[in-house]
């Protein structure tokens, strides 16, 4: 792995630096880091601060909270040990200059920074980025490139960023919604691409949850408001499951709905199932709506009852193109994993199951 070991302690410093803003709630570094991470700070923490403070302004979804919460999911992904880990079964080796290619990426601006590990894919590939960044999320993106930059200057040459179409790339990995997929893959028809549609988190409750994972569930719902691709958006419960329990650990999180924008969405949906006398259970925060489909809007969940385990499998393996994760204690949900991580990923929990690294791979 030689082109590994300089990315890791590239990627290991950007880490370092990005955690520090969960864990200093009041806003100033803390005194015992080291050396290096002094001088970054003296030359960053004040800028990055502003930005993570502001950063609701330019986009009323990217709260103080919102963002506190993904630069700490960065942080743990850029790990030492995770980075070593997740790269140590490639062999990766620096390409020779004239394998080296330019990776064209769209990046989506439904949470903050979420186009951040395909950068940090094609660079530990070892090939060029061409990002054009979300106007929605285009701020942070480009302050971490800079810090990488400063933090080594041979990967920050690897960096540009573009405001125009994706011109003269090599490859292509583009994140959007359904829509916009498909104007990609006939756009991009003729590059190697990775194409990217809406996908949701699923549960599946069994009934047996305890008070504390049914609030984590919580998290995997209201997180980032419900607007990313690894939140819950549907769960299936028990024949015999009285919602009115999930509801009532669900209000402790009742402070969402003063978020005029997430707000407005819980009044709209309520008001358009009321006067389809569509039934649903509400508890101010939340609408749960009894419905088959995958995705729900910004404010409900969608819940489907079932009598049989197997049911729920069998509706899993054939909703898979929509699915991101699934939470769940029960054993027999092949691939479930705990509440409250669904917005935990490592860097080898690729987005729609699609190993990025091995795609990068094959273009030399």
């Amino acid at each position: 792995m030689q082109t590994s070991d300089p990315f890791i302690a590239a990627s290991t410093r950007l880490g370092e630096f990005l955690g520090q803003f969960p864990e200093e709630a009041d806003g100033v570094p803390g005194d015992e880091v080291s050396p290096q991470l002094s001088e970054l700070n003296k030359k960053h923490f004040d800028a990055f601060s502003e930005i993570v403070e502001t950063e609701h302004i330019q986009n009323p979804w990217f709260t103080r909270d919102s963002v506190m919460k993904a630069l700490s999911g960065i942080a743990l992904m850029l790990q030492r040990e995770a980075l070593r880990q997740w790269l140590a079964p490639y062999g990766l080796t620096k390409p020779p200059v004239q394998q080296v290619r330019t990776v064209g990426l769209v990046m989506a601006g439904n949470i903050p920074l979420v186009g951040f590990h395909d950068l940090l894919c094609v660079l530990a590939a070892g090939h060029r980025v061409l990002a054009k960044p979300s106007s929605k999320d285009d701020r942070l993106i480009k302050k971490v490139a800079e810090l990488l930059t400063d933090i080594d200057p041979g990967l920050g040459e690897m960096i540009r960023f573009t405001d125009e179409t994706l011109t003269g790339v090599d490859a292509v990995i583009a994140t959007g919604s359904n829509n916009s997929a498909r104007y990609f893959e006939y756009y991009f028809r003729k590059t190697p691409h990775i194409i990217r549609k809406n996908r949701n988190g699923i549960a599946v409750l069994t009934g047996e949850e305890t008070e504390e994972e049914l609030y984590r569930l919580g998290e995997d719902i209201f997180t980032y408001f419900g607007m990313g691709c690894r939140n819950v958006t549907k769960i299936f419960i028990p024949d015999s499951y009285d919602l009115k329990e999930l509801l009532g650990v669900l209000d402790r999180f009742s402070h969402l709905y003063q978020h005029h924008k997430y707000g407005n969405n819980v009044d709209y949906y309520r008001t358009i199932y009321l006067m389809n006398q569509a039934p649903i259970l509400d508890n101010g925060v939340l609408l749960l709506k009894e419905d088959r489909a995958i995705a729900s809007p910004v404010g409900v969940v969608f819940y489907e009852r079932y009598s049989e385990i197997g049911y729920v499998q069998q509706q899993l393996d054939l909703h898979r193109d929509e699915i991101q994760c699934i939470v769940s204690i029960q054993a027999e949900i092949t691939g479930a994993i705990a509440p409250g991580e669904t917005q935990q990923p490592m860097p080898w929990d690729y987005a729609d199951g699609v190993d990025t690294i091995e795609f990068l791979k094959k273009l030399g």
